[in-house]
């Protein structure tokens, strides 16, 4: 569904885009399980899309592994039990190898490796959110600060690409996975992510603003890339939308590209050099 009745594309959009907004800030400011139903509801669609999309390419991941990996992977993390994600990431690779060879069908390497992927891809780093909801130290209660600040920067590096690359825009980023994209845009996105990751950063206690600065610059890196990597992934199945969940947006996947490959990101960033200095002190260890 495209448009809803009564209501053209942009009203749909901005509609349907309030609708979720609001419903997955509320999640996330009320954590717990609030957050971890919402994001095994995100898994679930996506994973699905997932499978559709590699399906028009020829490929038969199994969507029964990579539900089931998604939502082991998504309980360990909320019970932050994160010694044990190795071990499932493992039992579940040898499940997807196990489907193929007792139950798959032919391209077999391409279906166990997009398997792996789905469950990766559509799992593994999206549940982080809730390892980032989570984080504390002595200086910050937890990470809800942060997270809002990921969401800003994703938020506005689309708005800031939008609106530079369609004024300014002449020099293509990605012509072949992404024709519309120019570095004018991402460069216009860069510089909007960076200046809401500061504003939000100048409301949370204890932050510097170096922090905001490269916390912001992180986040809308990797959503550009993010959002590539989706593109890629729909360019070379052939298709042009992950699905019609969303009126005005597509799919979820559509939706959420941004934000799979920035949320780890944003975790490890917070928990290595803003909760701690683990990573100041191992390198500092090593001179």
């Amino acid at each position: 569904m495209d448009e809803i009745k009564g209501l053209n594309k942009n009203a749909t959009r901005m509609l349907t885009g309030f609708i979720m907004g609001t419903i997955v800030m509320g999640c996330i400011m009320l954590g717990s399980y609030y957050l971890l139903a919402l994001l095994i509801f995100i898994v679930f669609v996506g994973s699905r899309e997932y499978v559709k999309i590699l399906e028009h390419k020829g490929f038969y991941p199994s969507l029964k592994i990579i539900i089931a990996s998604g939502l082991i992977i998504a309980f360990i993390m909320f019970l932050h039990s994160v010694e044990y994600i190795a071990l499932a990431l493992t039992v579940c690779s040898f499940a997807a190898f196990m489907w193929v060879l007792f139950r798959g069908r032919q391209p077999y390497i391409a279906n166990v490796a997009t398997t792996i992927l789905g469950f990766v891809y559509c799992g593994y780093f999206p549940l982080h959110l809730l390892l980032l909801r989570d984080l504390h130290s002595s200086q910050f209660h937890d990470g809800l600060g942060f997270v809002v600040m990921m969401f800003t920067a994703i938020l506005l590096t689309d708005v800031g690409c939008y609106y530079a690359g369609s004024k300014f825009g002449k020099h293509k980023l990605a012509p072949v996975i992404s024709p519309n994209k120019t570095i004018e845009g991402s460069v216009g996105g860069v510089i909007c992510a960076i200046i809401g990751a500061i504003v939000i950063g100048y409301f949370i206690q204890g932050v510097q603003l170096y922090t905001s600065f490269f916390a912001g610059l992180a986040c809308t890196v990797f959503a550009q890339i993010g959002d590539l990597c989706e593109s890629l992934i729909k360019r070379d199945a052939g298709v042009k939308d992950s699905g019609h969940s969303l009126p005005g947006h597509g799919g979820f996947l559509d939706r959420c590209d941004s934000f799979i490959f920035t949320i780890p990101v944003m975790y490890y960033f917070c928990k290595y050099f803003v909760f701690s200095n683990d990573i100041v002190n191992f390198f500092k260890g090593l001179f």
